[in-house]
Formats: structure tokens, sequence, C-alpha cells
């Protein structure tokens, strides 16, 4: 089985180090293409205004000057030797869950790996940002291989990725795993204004979200109670159930 790995934190991220310690459990014929900087945030994005350099770390290793998505396709379609069996992006520092899955590079990793048709995982680990970014990694060592050795037997439906959140605490006290749906925040992002050495204003963007409210069967309910949250989650955007409503509406 050949394994692509990608991720947002860039080439040299422990995360990165802690996704390829998995996958060698899984095959021998790993494959590592990501990003040569941290690209977290990013989302799905593409780099379309300046060429894309790629840098050999080690065999079979690449840095690539660019987003999770070209490495992606930087891998299938140029760097990796012969057609690929499945994609996992992460290990991400730091849970994707709820609506800030929309901004995360590590799930766009995957879905770009199903939009070319290959089986693809999203994984990250849960911290405490209050905690001076202690990230419990063994965690995500532990109970990685076995889940992905998992998964990997199970059927997806066309256009489907995993989305894996770790939780926050030893492996040995996990709870177990759990299929859920994403959860909802209320929008957490503000801008906090700040000055320069000449007075000149600059900002950075700042989480300032609340903990969102229980919610039974969520992402965000799995990682509360220390289990292991699987999403699937569809490329397909749609809001099928609200189209007739809206065609007897507009068209009539």
């Amino acid at each position: 089985m050949r394994i692509l790995l990608t991720n947002d934190d860039g080439i040299h991220a422990r995360g990165l180090e802690v996704l390829e310690n998995i996958a060698r459990q899984l095959s021998d014929d790993i494959w590592i293409v990501a990003p040569e900087t941290d690209q977290s945030g990013l989302a799905h994005s593409l780099t379309l205004n300046h060429p894309l350099r790629a840098r050999k770390v080690r065999e079979k290793t690449f840095a690539v000057s660019g987003t999770p998505t070209d490495c992606v396709i930087m891998g299938v379609r140029q760097l990796v030797d012969g057609p690929i069996d499945l994609v996992l992006s992460g290990v991400n520092a730091g849970q994707n869950v709820g609506d800030y899955v929309t901004y995360s590079g590590t799930v766009a990793g995957a879905m770009e790996g199903t939009l070319l048709g290959i089986r693809s995982i999203a994984l990250s680990q849960a911290f405490d940002f209050s905690d001076h970014r202690i990230i419990p990694w063994d965690t995500a060592t532990a109970l990685g291989p076995k889940l992905i050795s998992d998964l990997i037997e199970i059927d997806l439906p066309k256009d489907t990725l995993i989305n894996v959140n770790f939780p926050n605490c030893p492996a040995d006290e996990s709870k177990g795993r759990v299929i859920v749906s994403q959860g909802k925040y209320e929008h957490g992002l503000g801008i906090d204004k700040r000055s320069d050495g000449r007075g000149m204003p600059y900002y950075w963007l700042d989480f300032i979200g609340k903990p969102p409210a229980r919610q039974p069967g969520t992402d965000i309910e799995a990682l509360a109670n220390n289990e292991i949250g699987i999403t699937p989650v569809r490329m397909d955007m749609t809001n099928h159930a609200f189209m007739d409503d809206l065609r007897s509406k507009l068209i009539g």
C-alpha cells in the first residue's frame, strides 16, 4: 500500500513526524509531500499566481512552496512514483471540529485527495490553548494505527473523506471512538489592532469565541468526552433538503 502524507503545519512539524510513525506501522511505502512553511488556516486554496518549487528533503520526502492542496496535487501528478492508495493529512496541532473545518488546511489536504479519487483521512490532535501548547502527541501515536487500519477496510462513498480528532488526554484515558456530525461554533474570530515602532497600525486575527454549548452527537461533544471523534465529510455542499422549497419560491 502506497501512502502519501501531507499536512498544513509544514515539513518540520512534530505532527508530521507523528503521522509518519503511524503510517510506517501500516506500510513500508511512505511518501511525504508537505508545505515548506506553516500553511495553517489556508483551507482548500491553490497557488495560481506564482510557481511552485519542490525541495527534496530525503528519499521519498519533499517540501513544496505551497499549500496542502498544492502538495497533494504535486504528489499525485509529479513527485510520487506510481498510484497512491491512501492520503493521510496531519497530524494537526489542534482540533479541526465544527465550523473551523472550513478553514483547515489539514482537512483540505484530505479533500484534495478525495477529489483525485483517493481514500483520504484528516487527523488532528486536540490540546488546550491555555496549557502552553502542551500537545499529547502520544495519544494520536498510540491510537492512530489501529484506527486507520480499521478505516481502510471500510468502503467509503464517492466524494467522502474522514475527519478524525483525537482527544486532549492520555491514550489510556480515551473513552473510545464515536461517529459524529460536525458541530457548530459561534463565529469566533476577531481583530486585534496594534501599532508598530513608528505608530503605524497592524492587525492580528484573534480567536475570541467562547467554548460552544454541549452538542450531543457532534465532534465538539466527542472531544469534551475524551472520545475520538470520527466524521464522514462530503464534498457535495448542496443543501438538498432546501432545494424543493427554494425551487417553489423562486421558480414556481
